[in-house]
């Protein structure tokens, strides 16, 4: 292999914004997810909606948790989109988090959310990211690698619902 080059996860443009933020490849802060965890796991709304907590969120929240991502550039199909990984964006979301796992009979967790827009991050059981805004909810990827490929390269997410 050329010197120069190297094999990312990521493509190139993205891979540069997440290392931009704080991540690496091995980043992990388990104990920084627990405390996510459990914070979303004693909160109840006033109508008495929990969280979902499962492996697949905790392990987004373990690598990703906390980076505050900005894209460059135009993105190839809609604006890139800037993110703060932090589940505690969805604490007062539980409804509307457990209403779309009803949707697509699974458990679905808080991520973050888009920082330009307030667009929130969620991603389920099975680990596939959704972004739930005033227009609809939206599927993002079947991983979180997917995932912010699409929101950080501006590419189209599938509309789930219209808003």
């Amino acid at each position: 292999m050329h010197p120069d080059r190297t094999t990312t996860r990521f493509p190139v443009p993205v891979d540069a914004a997440l290392r931009a933020a704080g991540w690496q490849p091995g980043r992990w802060d388990i104990k920084q997810a627990e405390i996510w965890a459990d914070t979303l796991r004693d909160h109840t709304s006033p109508a008495g909606h929990r969280h979902s907590v499962f492996p697949a969120a905790v392990e987004a929240w373990a690598e990703f948790g906390g980076l505050r991502i900005a894209p460059t550039g135009t993105g190839r199909q809609v604006a890139p989109a800037g993110l703060h990984l932090d589940p505690l964006h969805g604490l007062h979301s539980a409804r509307t988090l457990g209403d779309l796992g009803r949707a697509l009979a699974t458990e679905v967790s808080p991520l973050g959310e888009e920082t330009d827009t307030g667009a929130l991050l969620a991603i389920d059981a099975e680990g596939r990211v959704y972004t739930l805004d005033h227009t609809g909810d939206w599927y993002v990827g079947p991983d979180i690698d997917h995932a912010l490929s699409t929101l950080v390269a501006g590419l189209e997410p599938v509309r789930l619902t219209t808003g």
